[in-house]
């Protein structure tokens, strides 16, 4: 785990040093753009489709629904209260609470596949699309609209999953997968290498969107809630749900570990289009992930222990 972090957080600097040096002239937004892009179209549904093609998927995934829905609800209920005593106005409110949201995929991929290997990759794509996603499309944007000050309205939840890319390899592998049709040796091989671009570039992109220069020594009382309940309370919100549920072993490690990574980075995009506070929320991502760095693997050797 250690010797992974580390090489996590070399991109990870890379990605921030982008920022700075702007190679070629191109800015850290429109490189990250180029990339996410990238990886969101054509790496991650390459991934996904490798992924759920050659998973065993059964009652995991219901088990796995459960964890995130539970952990997120939860810990959200309680943001919520500490915010509304506090008074914190609507537009920081809806920033705080959808900081919640765990980076499962662009930070979650890479701790977990090079910690579990393939197995870590299925946990993971299973987390995005069972679990995470339907609150975010849900939750996450009603939560957006009601407190941003945009009229804007988004489009219904079926036609967002629609237009997902992963959805759709998720959908053809999964149809794949219950059918028993075997994965020929070519496909294997051009997924197999697409899938490999996706860690090192999720992690470049990843760091090109850390926004040092939002972070406020005044924003520290009303961030501080957010990091506590993100990388201390829901993953240990998550353990009591999933242990009720009689997972065990590397099963239980990895899904906690997902509820364990730090706010997510498409939750700027929302703060953006709903005009909430954007400041904040790249404050919140920024901190949550340089302290999911030390959290992680404290997580880790607890969850091994047990």
């Amino acid at each position: 785990m250690t010797a992974t972090l580390v090489q996590m957080t070399v991109l990870l600097l890379l990605g921030s040093l982008w920022r700075i040096l702007k190679p070629a002239g191109l800015t850290a937004e429109q490189t990250r753009f180029v990339l996410t892009q990238l990886v969101y179209y054509l790496l991650l549904p390459a991934l996904v489709l490798s992924a759920l093609w050659k998973a065993k998927i059964g009652s995991q995934a219901f088990e796995i629904a459960i964890v995130c829905s539970a952990g997120i609800l939860i810990s959200s209920s309680i943001l919520w209260l500490i915010l509304r005593s506090f008074r914190v106005v609507n537009v920081q409110t809806g920033a705080l609470i959808l900081a919640i949201f765990p980076n499962v995929t662009f930070l979650g991929l890479p701790v977990l596949e090079k910690t579990f290997g393939e197995f870590g990759r299925s946990i993971v794509i299973q987390f995005d699309l069972f679990g995470f996603e339907p609150w975010v499309f849900t939750l996450g944007v009603s939560l957006a609209q009601h407190y941003g000050d945009s009229i804007e309205k988004t489009d219904p939840l079926w036609l967002s999953l629609c237009k997902t890319p992963p959805i759709w390899a998720a959908m053809i592998a999964l149809s794949f997968n219950f059918n028993h049709i075997a994965m020929p040796e070519g496909v294997n091989a051009i997924l197999s290498t697409l899938s490999a671009a996706v860690v090192p570039l999720m992690l470049l992109s990843l760091g090109m969107g850390l926004q040092w220069q939002s972070i406020h020594w005044r924003n520290i009382p009303k961030v501080l809630p957010v990091i506590v309940i993100k990388l201390v309370l829901m993953p240990l919100f998550a353990l009591l749900v999933a242990w009720q549920l009689g997972m065990r072993g590397d099963f239980l490690t990895a899904s906690i570990l997902e509820m364990a990574m730090p706010s997510m980075m498409f939750g700027i995009v929302l703060c953006d289009r709903y005009r909430l506070d954007s400041g904040l929320y790249a404050m919140t991502v920024t901190l949550s992930t340089l302290l999911s760095l030390l959290t992680i693997p404290l997580w880790y050797q607890y969850l091994a222990k047990i």
